[in-house]
């Protein structure tokens, strides 16, 4: 197997990129639509399936 460079070292060498503001909101996002549907998750199981609680 040849012997590239490592992941840490090509880390190291790339400067600083700031993330756009369309990414921002992208993230966000994804983490209120991830906790929205995490939330109706539960409370679907709790409603429909109650047996273990």
């Amino acid at each position: 197997m040849p012997e590239g460079p490592k992941l840490a070292e090509e880390l190291k060498k790339m400067e600083y990129e700031p993330l756009l503001p369309v990414e921002k909101k992208l993230i966000s996002w994804s983490i209120i639509l991830g906790a929205v549907l995490l939330g109706i998750l539960v409370w679907v199981s709790y409603t429909f399936f109650p047996g273990g609680h």
